[in-house]
């Protein structure tokens, strides 16, 4: 199907849809007026990474094509849970910790978004304003009828779950239900008409579809964006190093650049598309270089990442350590006289831990206080931070570089050589 709205159409020339509900439907409606559309997220962490960074690149583009973009803070939801893709329930965070998240993540939106009251002006809300107040039997009297248990339990998020015979609590069980909940407040408050998510989240997505026509008998539409995965196929946001945070306190704008900087060849005209505001003629020029000229579109692709979530200072600052570091990493690497570990084919196939390697190094007399290394910011691989003490290297990690540079601290370098 061609699209021919231009927010719809953005998200289809750039592969953000995955799924919708009536997209034919949703199209015409589009085009004819400027429609309120919501993506919900929990406050479960002080920071989102860069796994969260589609649907913000979304509500962006619902607002650039002149639509109003509502973003729905979990301080509700928080409180119980989101099952989805878990195996385990979710840590319970108190309402303290909730809104000193909710302070953090919204810091984001705020670079990104224009808020305001203006008819398309963004919206920053929050569900524990309808949800913190309901009567519990009076909620189920009214709304309970309209959801049956054997409906909910074909639902990915709860099916996946119980085929791992992994428990799961009432209390995550009615995360649904108030998720749906909430696309009828947002409807009824402020005429919203569309729900946006993740693809794991179409079977909440349906649930608060069907929940506005039955209680309402209004058509409201639904729309998630594909799992994104690398071209090696681990999941984006999670890497060797540790999370890739958007928040400038848990992850420097340097190494946030870095990541992008260092995306896998086939991975770049992707990326492009999805995490930068580069016209689609440039980017199909970008993607079509080869060899060494590729490196110049990962640049690119950093500088345009990192200005969209840290500003054009942040990238300045970071070209310059980049090329600083660049000229330190080299004369390091080519420095006989740095202690240097050589691992075998052997081993590298096991994995071998970073915190043994800080040991092996004489870095640090225990794993212990490698942790405490990792912990204090001062662990680095090729000049990239280290923030996840369970890294462990595999011969993946020489298949670009034949030399690698373990630092602790500015002072304290190693090498690392594949035998």
């Amino acid at each position: 199907m061609v699209l021919k709205s231009e927010f719809l159409k953005t998200l289809q020339d750039r592969g953000f849809i995955y799924q919708g509900t009536d997209l034919e439907a949703l199209d015409a409606l589009l085009i004819k007026e400027r429609l309120t559309a919501y993506i919900g997220f929990d406050a479960t962490a002080r920071s989102f990474h860069v796994g969260s960074l589609i649907q913000i690149m979304v509500l962006y583009w619902l607002q650039h094509t002149g639509h109003r973009p509502i973003v729905l803070m979990g301080g509700g939801t928080t409180k119980i849970g989101d099952p989805t893709g878990k195996d385990q329930s979710r840590q319970l965070l108190d309402d303290q910790d909730i809104q000193k998240n909710i302070e953090s993540l919204s810091m984001v939106f705020k670079r990104v978004l224009s808020f305001g009251n203006g008819p398309k002006e963004a919206l920053l809300l929050n569900n524990a304003d309808w949800i913190d107040t309901l009567n519990y039997p009076s909620f189920l009297r009214e709304y309970g009828i309209h959801f049956t248990v054997n409906r909910m339990l074909t639902f990915e998020s709860v099916r996946q779950r119980l085929d791992r015979e992994s428990p799961m609590t009432f209390l995550e069980f009615n995360y649904m239900i108030l998720q749906g909940y909430d696309f009828l407040e947002l409807n009824k408050k402020y005429n919203c008409r569309l729900q946006i998510g993740g693809s794991d989240q179409w079977g909440n997505i349906i649930n608060g579809i069907e929940l506005v026509r039955k209680v309402t008998h209004k058509t409201v539409y639904g729309l998630t964006t594909p799992l994104i995965t690398t071209a090696s196929g681990s999941k984006m946001g999670k890497t060797a190093l540790g999370a890739i945070w958007l928040n400038a306190d848990m992850l420097s704008p340097y190494d946030y650049w870095q990541f992008w900087r260092n995306t896998e060849d086939a991975d770049v005209g992707r990326f492009l598309r999805f995490f930068t505001l580069l016209p689609l003629d440039e980017i199909k020029r970008l993607e079509k270089l080869q060899g060494a000229d590729i490196n110049e579109a990962k640049k690119i692709l950093a500088d345009q990442a990192t200005t969209f979530i840290h500003g054009e200072a942040a990238v300045r600052e970071a070209r310059a350590t980049a090329q600083k570091l660049f000229e330190s990493t080299q004369a390091s690497l080519d420095d006989t006289s740095l202690p240097t570990l050589f691992l075998s084919e052997e081993e590298l196939k096991k994995g071998v831990s970073i915190l043994d390697l800080f040991c092996r190094l004489n870095f640090t007399s225990s794993k212990r206080e490698a942790r405490h290394l990792i912990e204090g910011g001062g662990a680095r691989l090729n000049d990239v931070s280290i923030t996840d003490e369970l890294f462990f290297l595999d011969h993946k990690i020489f298949e670009k570089e034949s030399v690698l540079k373990l630092s602790a601290g500015k002072k304290r370098h190693g090498l690392l050589k594949k035998t």
